[in-house]
């Protein structure tokens, strides 16, 4: 019998339900099968602890319920498992290349540690990106096991380990579990892009493109071509991050200031910001579309990232830094072990910190049909002295001296600062600021925190 240890909190990929009700399985299984996929833990409190009043013929029966409760059909598997003595099942949620819905006609999708109901064109674009959206473990045509690179494989495995998930097994088993290999033991879409030792020959397109222009147009003099650098970057994904990085940093003006007796680098961007953006188009670009590459485009004043396919799911440019949805979730998941992702769904929230804290404007996100660019600005904002200073109330003069001491404010901080005024009056204090261009909003919900922009 496997061991449950409890140890990870509910997230985008793993629910806990105390009891097995029926109602609230089907409602996790709709919600992983539309995203990324899951495992539901019967018999498990929100802490991870096990209630230890849970029987593997009761959850059967739930899930036999929960299963008449989901159209269509949700392939799902079911172990038991034993934590601190008691009984835990773990339902095992695959993502679908369908969509989802209960019976009551509600389409929910895994959003973080919720199960979030979906409404009108989000379940129209939902629907439009599952229709085509198991590309990954389709099989490559003409590919065979010898075109797969076993060094870059075995860096892989070196890396999953060093974060504390190896595989114990034959490689060709780790290959199949996380989709890289089929059964009959040919390559799937996702084991080319990851492993493969000339993706391109299968996929001309999972390629990138550099370009250096020479000021802040693509054309020069006389209307010729103004760049001053070009470079096709090719391999598999995580060579094509690395490479691409290293071109970028080359390119990339680099001063220098010395705090105490060290000599400290600073870059023209942020080194995060540039990651997370060449990261997050090579991950969730739509690798159908043929013809076309991820561009990098570097400007005098900006650097634009172009991944081709637009957004993925429902996410829209609004919703991007709440909201978490994978296109391509292998590619996603394989690059989270081999750690170029470093948290999954927190980089945008950072990246815009990060360029603001420099005193450069928020990256700008324009979602276009086929494409979806991040344009990051190397000019550093100059602005008037605002009115608001002459207007401000002596509550939001006190957040903003607090920002400028600490970095950031939530709204229990801001509680703490005035605890005589209402948490509404406080709210309303801070969407002021935001209104008025002086604080950014990160993150959402009990996550929010604002910062000086």
């Amino acid at each position: 019998m496997s061991h449950f240890t409890g140890d990870k909190a509910p997230g985008q990929l793993l629910a806990y339900l105390a009891e097995a009700d029926a109602g609230k399985i089907a409602e996790a299984m709709v919600a992983f099968a539309n995203a990324d996929g899951g495992t539901v833990v019967v018999g498990v409190g929100e802490q991870g602890k096990p209630v230890g009043r849970v029987y593997a013929e009761d959850v059967e029966a739930a899930l036999r319920q929960a299963e008449g409760l989901c159209r269509p059909a949700i392939p799902i598997g079911w172990e038991v498992m034993e934590s601190a003595g008691a009984i835990v099942i773990a339902i095992k949620v695959p993502r679908s290349v369908e969509l989802h819905s209960l019976m009551d006609g509600r389409v929910l999708i895994r959003q973080g540690a919720g199960n979030k109901p979906l409404t009108g064109d989000a379940i129209r674009q939902l629907a439009a990106t599952k229709s085509s959206g198991d590309f990954e473990t389709e099989p490559v045509a003409g590919a065979t096991r010898a075109d797969l690179d076993d060094p870059i494989i075995a860096e892989y495995q070196a890396k999953r380990e060093e974060r504390g998930r190896p595989f114990v097994g034959a490689v060709e088993d780790m290959l199949g579990e996380i989709g890289a290999l089929r059964s009959d033991g040919q390559p799937t879409a996702a084991g080319i892009l990851l492993f493969g030792k000339n993706p391109q020959a299968f996929f001309p397109q999972s390629g990138l493109t550099f370009v250096k222009f020479l000021g802040t147009d693509p054309r020069g003099e006389d209307n010729l071509p103004g760049y001053g650098r070009r470079e096709e970057i090719t391999g598999p994904l995580a060579r094509i991050i690395e490479r691409t990085w290293q071109v970028v940093y080359d390119e990339m003006h680099v001063g220098a200031v010395v705090k105490g007796l060290e000599r400290e680098d600073k870059t023209e961007y942020p080194r995060f910001a540039v990651r997370e953006a060449l990261v997050n188009a090579v991950c969730h670009r739509d690798y159908r579309m043929r013809g076309r590459r991820v561009e990098i485009r570097m400007f005098t004043d900006r650097m634009e990232v172009i991944s081709p396919g637009g957004l993925p799911g429902f996410i829209t440019v609004d919703n991007i830094v709440e909201e978490h949805f994978s296109r391509n979730p292998r590619v996603v998941a394989g690059l989270f072990q081999w750690g170029y992702i470093e948290e999954l769904g927190l980089g945008i929230d950072r990246m815009i910190e990060e360029m603001v804290q420099i005193g450069h404007p928020p990256p700008r996100f324009k979602a276009q049909l086929h494409s979806f660019t991040v344009s990051l600005s190397n000019v550093r904002e100059r602005r008037a002295v605002p009115s608001w200073q002459r207007s401000m109330n002596e509550r939001q003069a006190k957040a903003i001296q607090y920002v400028r001491e600490n970095g950031s404010i939530t709204n229990r901080e801001y509680q703490q600062l005035c605890p005589d005024v209402s948490p509404e009056t406080l709210r309303l204090d801070l969407s002021d600021l935001v209104s008025q261009g002086i604080l950014l909003r990160i993150g959402a919900k009990k996550g929010t925190y604002y910062i000086l922009k």
